[in-house]
């Protein structure tokens, strides 16, 4: 189809899933390439790809006209200045989690997607799946009523093969550790359903591995509509799950518990007074089918791109909320106090909030000594 918008994968870790995603949506995209510094994953993706052409530089993506969206799968370290470099030459973009290390990363941004007329859409696939497709068809219906509590779960396991990649684990290469790597998707479930985060108090720790960066968390959240949040987060847990627990006025909201497909199924919904349980059913029959994860984030896209915006594709604006949010509670950890949002424009963690001073980190833990790659792989 001549309608279909052509893509180039940049990073060819997470990147795979981002292209078998596409790949569902075949009508709707073309991958003309994926670039990964090692020609081997390159090669591989590209395979994937049926077609695309295995690339090692990025040079030659941007430099592609016929090539209208890049999306960005690189170490979060590159998030940011690839993303820019993407919209200077033209390209609207997807990047995948962090989209920045910092709030003034994010202002460049948005500064770059203004100058080039583009988009930039993160990436939040958590809200992608039946369940809370559900769970937001009630809120549109106003059935949901007053957020009481939420609690979110995510508990991994990460060990000594995770780490094989050096990024990982550091604050130069992954920018921070569990909340930003991990848990910065259940913390967007929270926003559609009741509002952006307020307020927030954090303790982070690092208990599980021997990296820079903290592998436990325990967070409380206050949000905009008056919502109480707790965040538990672990990468030291027996398997891996993810849960998203929400008691409402009219309803308590479960979801399933499988770690890539938080959004999918099954999500349990328990009217508060049982008598309304058969008209939440009946909501719940009529939502219509929506693709998990990745292609149905990208079907989206697609179709905002081609003028027919969607009222669940994440914004920018999520982003910016989710860096926001991750500058306070690394805030929260190091003051010992409660942090509200937005974060003024002068706070000191605007440039980042990756140690810079005497060798230790913000937890107070002296780093071991990690050494860098520049691979083009995500988690």
């Amino acid at each position: 189809m001549n309608d279909r918008i052509k893509v180039a994968v940049l990073g060819a870790g997470i990147g795979k899933s981002h292209i078998l995603g596409y790949a569902e949506l075949s009508d709707l995209y073309e991958v003309v390439g994926v670039c990964d510094l090692d020609p081997e994953k390159a090669e591989a993706g590209a395979k994937l790809a049926q077609g695309a052409r295995p690339l090692t530089a990025v040079a030659d993506v941007f430099s592609d006209k016929s090539i209208d969206l890049v999306d960005i799968c690189l170490p979060p370290h590159l998030h940011a200045s690839m993303t820019i470099a993407a919209l200077d030459a033209g390209k609207h973009v997807v990047c995948e989690k962090p989209i920045a290390g910092s709030m003034a990363d994010i202002r460049r941004i948005l500064a770059a997607a203004q100058r080039a007329g583009r988009q930039v859409f993160p990436v939040f696939q958590y809200r992608y799946g039946a369940g809370y497709r559900a769970a937001h068809a009630l809120k549109d219906k106003a059935m949901l009523g007053k957020p009481y509590v939420m609690a979110l779960e995510t508990h991994w396991q990460r060990g000594t093969d995770y780490y094989v990649e050096r990024w990982r684990g550091s604050w130069h290469g992954e920018l921070g550790g569990a909340i930003v790597s991990h848990a910065i998707h259940a913390h967007n479930l929270v926003t559609l359903l009741a509002g952006n985060i307020r307020s927030v108090a954090a303790f982070l720790d690092t208990r599980v591995n021997p990296i820079e960066t903290e592998d436990c968390a325990a967070i409380s959240m206050k949000t905009s509509e008056g919502a109480l949040v707790t965040s538990s987060i672990t990468l030291g847990a027996a398997g891996s799950k993810s849960r998203f627990r929400a008691c409402f006025e009219q309803v308590t909201i479960t979801s399933g518990i499988e770690p890539y497909h938080v959004g999918a199924g099954p999500w349990a919904f328990e009217a508060t007074d049982p008598a309304q349980q058969a008209e939440f059913d009946a909501v719940l029959a009529g939502v219509p089918h929506v693709a998990d994860r990745f292609a149905g984030q990208f079907a989206d896209i697609y179709h905002w791109l081609r003028g027919m915006p969607d009222l669940y594709l994440p914004t920018f604006q999520e982003a910016e909320h989710s860096i926001d949010l991750i500058t306070a509670i690394y805030e929260s950890a190091r003051s010992s106090r409660i942090v509200d949002l937005p974060l003024p424009h002068d706070h000191g963690l605007m440039e980042g909030w990756q140690p810079q001073v005497s060798g230790h980190d913000v937890l107070g833990h002296r780093p071991p000594a990690i050494g860098m790659m520049g691979t083009a792989s995500s988690v």
